[in-house]
């Protein structure tokens, strides 16, 4: 990522549980205090995932805690968010999750020249031998770099 750029939180468990084929970076449509909550890092989505309904992408099971210091008025920390993109990228999108079942996961968030976006990758589900194998691999990488540091 370029300077101007604050990570907020990663989303580690899906590059293990998942293939990622493809990123790309799009806004998301979020409340007043759901922002505030975003810059305090109060948010989960260890199994968040996005849909396409219709012409629009919406981000399910991403849970956005509620801002204790603001008022009545607070948001549902549940509720669906709407993410911002091109109608050429979600058309895109549309036929590789309908043709080759892939899914779309959520990989990190960040502010961006304050702004909050989403890293949305396009992943197919790994089965649990590829999983095997790449903690393996990162075993062995491990191990060589060891072996580099001590001679």
């Amino acid at each position: 990522m370029s300077e101007g750029v604050k990570i907020i939180a990663v989303n580690r468990r899906a590059r293990h549980d998942y293939a990622v084929e493809d990123s790309l970076e799009c806004g998301i449509e979020l409340e007043g205090t759901e922002v505030k909550s975003f810059r305090d890092g109060k948010i989960s989505f260890p199994d968040a995932w996005a849909e396409i309904e219709g012409d629009q992408v919406w981000l399910r099971s991403l849970r956005v805690a509620e801002n204790p210091f603001s008022s009545i008025f607070n948001h549902d920390p549940d509720r669906k968010k709407r993410l911002l993109l091109h109608r050429d990228e979600i058309k895109r999108l549309r036929r590789k999750v309908e043709e080759r079942g892939y899914t779309l996961v959520p990989l990190s968030f960040y502010f961006k020249k304050s702004r909050v976006k989403v890293e949305l990758g396009l992943c197919k589900g790994k089965k649990l031998y590829d999983k095997r194998a790449d903690i393996r691999e990162r075993d062995i990488n491990r191990d060589m770099a060891r072996e580099f540091r001590r001679s």
